[in-house]
Formats: C-alpha cells, structure tokens, sequence
C-alpha cells in the first residue's frame, strides 16, 4: 500500500484530565471515520497541569489511566495511534524515575493495542519566552530520555520526537539515515515561539532529511498565562504542507504517498552525499 492516510490531531487540553480524554476519544473517533490508519494526538494530550505531572504518574502507574485510554482506542478504531506524550514514572528498563519527576513518554499503540514503541523526550524546553507565563522550566518536572526511537508502523518507518526536540536538527539526522520514512512531532509549542519559528523548523526538518513531518500541536487559550500556536502540520519530503490547521482543536489530515519519497530522494540523494555523520546519537 503505498498511499497511507494520517491525521494530526489538534487540541486545546486545560486543567480536567477527563474532558482531556473525553475530547481525544471524540476526535479520534472522527479520524477513523475518515479513514485515518495512524493519528498522532499532541504533547499533553490528557495532562496539562505541570505542577501536579508527579502525582498524573503515580495515578497512570496505578490505574493505567492514559495508557489504558490509548490501548482501547486503538483496538476500538482499529487504528495506530501515536500517543502524544503522557507522564511515566518509570523508565524504559522498569527502573524508577528520581524524585519527583516523570518522563514524558510518546507511546506508539498497534490496531490490537499493543504499544509497538515507546521514545521519552530528549531535550527538555528551559527557556524565556516572551508570553504572560515567561519562563519555562521543563528540566524541574521531567526526566530527559537517553535514546533515540525508531519503529515499523502502517507508513513505513517512523520515528518518534516531542515538540522542543524540533530545534535539534542532530536527532532528525539520526531518525533519517536510521531509514525513517515519517517522523512524528507532537508539540505544544507556545504562541509566541510557534508563530516565530513553528513552520519553517518542520519544514525544514522535512527538506533536510527528505522525510514526512506529522506534527500536532495544541493551539489555543488554556489558562490566562497560557496560550499555544496549534497549525499543526503535514509536510512531504519536498517541504510542501500537504495540509494545515489553524487554532481550535480538530483534525489535519492527508494521505501520504510512499512513493513520493522514492521520488524525492532519487532525484536528489542528500543521503549519499552526507559527508558527516552522526554516529554519536547511539
């Protein structure tokens, strides 16, 4: 099958984890509707609440709250779906994560449910950014991942990145001469930044290493301090967007041809003629 159809799915998550799941559950029943065979839900998806992302853990470790959410939908649509990030205590290997901190964990669910990948957030967003809320300090609540992650999914190969990673065109490198054929991008980047910097990074990051982008980002009014750009996006290895939200939640959708990618990377061998690698992302 070489045409595969994909859904960014775009949301406004706020403080109630239960509207948060009760909104997602609506919309991806909206995309297997429309025939989506992988959707992608945004970073926080189900928590936005930073302060209590430690005590969310211990409850998912618990009660299997969002992973438990995720696994149904994909067996009720018969679906992959890319869940986002959500907030785990514990690390790949079982060990616990210290003190009071989570990963935030993107989790790739197969049609029967069963998680095919799971990639935790490399690089951790500790910036000053021009909004009412100013500064963010990811590094305080989440552990960063160690590895970068690859897995066989209905496009091909995909690779999995979070939202901040976007900036750190190494990984993407990685992900590409790893034979990724689509990389998700599940975002939550800020108004401010997103309206500055959220287009040209995805499409350059698709130019660069001739692959699909597939990024859901939030996008809109959360709380008086806190306000994302949403747009999410789908864009084909040439750079083109194939499709593009605006703010509000809903679904961005196109269906991806396999070919395409063929094509592009014939024509224009950017693999082969690489002249530095990047051996170090082990």
């Amino acid at each position: 099958m070489s045409q595969i159809r994909v859904a960014a799915i775009q949301m406004v998550s706020r403080f109630d984890v239960e509207a948060n799941l009760s909104s997602a559950g609506a919309l991806l029943q909206q995309a297997a509707a429309e025939g989506v065979q992988l959707a992608v839900l945004p970073e926080n998806f189900a928590v936005l609440d930073s302060g209590n992302l430690c005590q969310w853990g211990e409850q998912e470790r618990q009660q299997k709250l969002f992973t438990g959410f995720l696994a149904e939908q994909a067996r009720r649509h018969r679906m992959q779906i890319v869940g986002g990030t959500v907030p785990l205590r514990e690390r790949p290997d079982g060990t616990p994560v210290s003190g009071q901190r989570v990963r935030a964990a993107s989790l790739l669910l197969d049609q029967d449910g069963s998680t095919l990948a799971r990639y935790d957030k490399l690089h951790l967003f500790d910036a000053a950014v021009g909004d009412s809320q100013g500064q963010y300090q990811e590094s305080s609540i989440i552990e960063p991942g160690d590895r970068w992650v690859t897995s066989p999914a209905v496009c091909g190969t995909l690779g999995l990145t979070v939202c901040y990673d976007l900036r750190f065109p190494a990984l993407y490198q990685r992900l590409a001469a790893a034979g990724c054929d689509l990389i998700s991008v599940p975002s939550a980047f800020t108004y401010h930044t997103g309206q500055a910097h959220w287009e040209v990074l995805l499409r350059a990051r698709a130019i660069e290493n001739q692959v699909y982008i597939i990024a859901p980002n939030q996008g809109g009014e959360h709380s008086s301090k806190r306000r994302t750009w949403g747009h999410s996006m789908i864009v084909d290895p040439w750079g083109e967007v194939l499709a593009q939200g605006e703010s509000g939640p809903g679904l961005v959708i196109a269906d991806l041809d396999l070919a395409r990618l063929a094509e592009v990377r014939t024509a224009m061998p950017v693999g082969q003629h690489q002249r530095f690698t990047t051996a170090e992302l082990t």
